[in-house]
């Protein structure tokens, strides 16, 4: 149903969705906020962007909806091999995916930028080794 009152106009009203190179660029604005010693043991990890991930990963993880994976860690954790890239092997590589991004942050009551930070920082323990179990004794401790 329409209002009758006169259009009122907010700060959302002429704004659209983020697009691909937004997340970019919060993703490195978020990246060149973390410690130097920890951007230091990122090496060579390639951060990419998609609105969804592909059909193929999603089935490989077995998740039905699209929706329901914000990112993905690729590669071999530092706890499991060299943190130099060998030749031929394909570096560590983090992905964000925005759309579903979009539709968590369009859910809670959370900034946008927070959101991508903690997808990126999840992921990001994974390159490092950590198992989702791990990461959620970290966020637990350092909520308290």
């Amino acid at each position: 149903m329409a209002s009758v009152r006169p259009v009122s106009h907010s700060s959302w009203t002429e704004r659209k969705a983020p697009d691909l190179e937004d997340f970019e660029a919060m993703a490195s604005e978020i990246l060149s906020g973390l410690p130097d010693d920890l951007l230091l043991r990122c090496g060579h990890l390639q951060i990419s962007l998609a609105d969804y991930a592909p059909d193929d990963v999603l089935d490989e993880l077995r998740i039905e909806d699209p929706h329901d994976l914000l990112g993905l860690f690729e590669g071999q954790g530092l706890n499991e091999g060299e943190e130099t890239v060998m030749t031929g092997q394909m570096p560590n590589r983090i992905w964000l995916f925005r759309r579903p991004i979009l539709d968590y942050w369009a859910a809670m009551e959370e900034t946008l930028g927070d959101v991508v930070a903690h997808v990126l920082i999840h992921e990001i323990g994974h390159h490092f080794g950590l198992s989702d179990q791990d990461m959620e004794r970290i966020e637990a401790a350092a909520e308290r």
